[in-house]
């Protein structure tokens, strides 16, 4: 398919090149670095290649939301999105910006989205997880009463917000002790995702602001699979209810979207797409940790209807960030 566009594309800072590199054996690291660096020549010439026009591009993992200080986290923000900016205005036709945020301040984070999406023209923002704020102990999470502020500016402003995956803290990951290769894309990134994602459903924010639009990985961080038991228990007479009105799986049906990056499967497109439908999912790649040869190719040739292949391959995507195109 011609045409497709990417919303999970990460690029770096050579300041932020450590982040990701603990994510690839030390033989990558070289490969891993250059397409991090990297914008205007390979990532286009693969784009060209494999039938991608767009890429929407964000901040390397976990970056600001990694840093306690909240004045640096606030100051790296800044930097990060000044230089999306400057590289997006080079070819506005191939690449659009999602913004970084300090989420360690909500005042902060809401001058900074203000900013990004009137002054710089970004089409929402991307944040890696759960915020440090003063030190690395203290882990915030966007269901906290302090972020309503924030949540009521991205419905106000339109824009989608992307949650994206980061790690949990070492004082708070025993469960991967002895078995660290569960840790990052493997396994610990979708759970503390699906985590965070169900705190936001049962808070009752959407019910606050219904308009809210969520997007998250990795074919939905194995939420799809896991919906009807999480509602299920949840009626059961003696359990702890969330907070919303409504069930969790209305929430998720209503107010996320769910991207392909990183998980080309074409069994876990068609369970996703049975538990939300087609136009709630959008193609993605999620370069350069996973390579968009593999993603283009399989998601080109997996066994959906063509009208449903352009809706998740392209226009859904067109349509959630108002990117124009057809």
């Amino acid at each position: 398919m011609q045409g497709k566009i990417g919303l999970e594309e990460h690029f770096a800072l050579r300041e932020t090149l450590g982040d990701s590199l603990p994510f690839v054996p030390p033989q990558f690291a070289d490969e891993l670095e250059a397409r991090l660096l990297d914008i205007q020549d390979m990532r286009l010439k693969l784009m060209d290649k494999h039938g991608m026009e767009m890429m929407l591009l964000s901040f390397n993992a976990p970056a600001v939301q990694a840093i306690a200080d909240v004045k640096k986290a606030d100051e790296m923000a800044r930097r990060a999105n000044d230089y999306l900016a400057e590289e997006v205005a080079k070819r506005p036709d191939r690449f659009q910006g999602l913004a970084a945020l300090p989420l360690q301040d909500p005042d902060l984070a809401i001058r900074e989205l203000q900013r990004c999406v009137k002054d710089l023209g970004f089409k929402g923002s991307l944040v890696n997880g759960f915020s440090n704020a003063g030190d690395m102990e203290t882990c915030l999470y966007y269901d906290l009463p302090q972020y309503l502020p924030f949540w009521a500016e991205c419905e106000k402003l339109d824009v989608p917000f992307y949650l994206h995956p980061r790690n949990p803290i070492d004082s708070w990951a025993q469960i991967y002790k002895g078995a660290e290769w569960l840790l990052g894309p493997t396994w610990a990134f979708g759970q503390e995702t699906a985590v965070h994602s169900l705190r936001l459903m049962g808070s009752g924010l959407f019910d606050k602001h219904p308009k809210l639009k969520i997007v998250i990985g990795h074919m939905g961080e194995g939420l799809p699979f896991s919906m009807w038991r999480v509602d299920n228990r949840n009626l059961w007479v003696n359990s702890k209810k969330h907070k919303g009105e409504k069930s969790i799986g209305y929430y998720f049906q209503n107010n996320f979207w769910i991207t392909t990056s990183g998980n080309f499967r074409t069994q876990a497109l068609i369970n996703t797409m049975l538990e939300v439908g087609a136009d709630r999912i959008l193609f993605s790649t999620d370069w350069p940790f996973e390579n968009i040869d593999h993603a283009c190719d399989w998601f080109d040739a997996a066994t959906i209807g063509e009208e449903d292949r352009r809706k998740i391959g392209r226009t859904n995507a067109s349509k959630l960030f108002k990117l124009g195109l057809d």
